[in-house]
């Protein structure tokens, strides 16, 4: 299983070396580095107002496609603006305004899950009500990410996923429900929404079976029925269980 915090959050390790296209996008600026993924993937603040994303090459990942859906869906909800994109031999990486707030697993959270939780289902909640679907050029159902992995020429699993359940509500996907792309403000309540490269139409449960399952992982047990409350749905086993041994089948994900 692929899990985006499985010990209490923090940045990098203070010996990570900066990867030069962002030290050259700083221009001077102090850098503040705020995450390290699993495919070496990081984010630093830059100076107080912006925040670049970096990947390498190794990842695999165009931040260059995330930049386009962010783009697409900052008319209508709150997500980072982007203010410029691009890549070297060594990776790529995105730039953006930095939005206010802190996501929801740092430390100050982790200690108030009740507050936390209620922010990520109210905020993904406002995600699939807000985004309009009719309109969104971006897909995620479980059809197409099925056909990515093959693909990727890794088969393994597929014969038990080929048959999604019926779909419940179609809706635009965060893509990566996790807690921590959960912005909260300093009054408790979510204040936007990040990492957004996997954002695409698919069933509402795709997000909300793997939104649920992160809060094992970054507060412990308890906390699905709650999330659920706050978004405002009842549990659905099936589609819970299907969405989680999709997401555990896919290949590793950027937090």
């Amino acid at each position: 299983m692929s899990e985006p915090v499985s010990e209490p959050w923090s940045g990098p390790p203070a010996d990570t070396p900066v990867p030069g296209a962002v030290l050259a996008l700083a221009a001077g600026r102090p850098l503040t580095p705020l995450w390290l993924n699993e495919l070496g993937g990081l984010t630093y603040l830059v100076g107080e107002d912006q925040v670049v994303k970096w990947s390498p090459t190794s990842a695999r990942i165009d931040l260059g496609a995330e930049a386009a859906k962010l783009a697409w869906a900052s008319p209508h909800l709150s997500v980072p603006r982007v203010l410029d994109t691009g890549g070297d031999d060594t990776g790529t990486w995105l730039l953006t305004v930095r939005l206010p707030g802190e996501n929801a697993v740092t430390q100050r959270w982790r200690a108030d899950p009740a507050t936390a939780v209620r922010a990520v289902g109210e905020g993904l909640r406002a995600l699939h009500d807000r985004l309009p679907v009719d309109r969104c050029p971006f897909e995620w159902s479980a059809t197409t990410r099925l056909a990515v992995k093959g693909a990727h020429g890794d088969g393994s699993g597929l014969d038990a996923l080929r048959e999604p359940p019926p779909v419940d509500l179609l809706v635009v996907c965060h893509g990566d429900a996790c807690a921590p792309n959960t912005l909260i403000g300093d009054d408790g309540r979510w204040a936007g929404h990040v990492d957004l490269g996997r954002l695409g139409v698919g069933d509402r449960w795709a997000d909300l079976a793997v939104a649920t399952w992160s809060t094992q992982w970054n507060y412990g047990d308890g906390w699905e029925q709650p999330l659920l409350d706050a978004y405002g749905i009842d549990p659905d086993q099936e589609r819970t269980a299907y969405y989680r041994a999709l997401w555990d089948a896919e290949p590793s994900r950027p937090a």
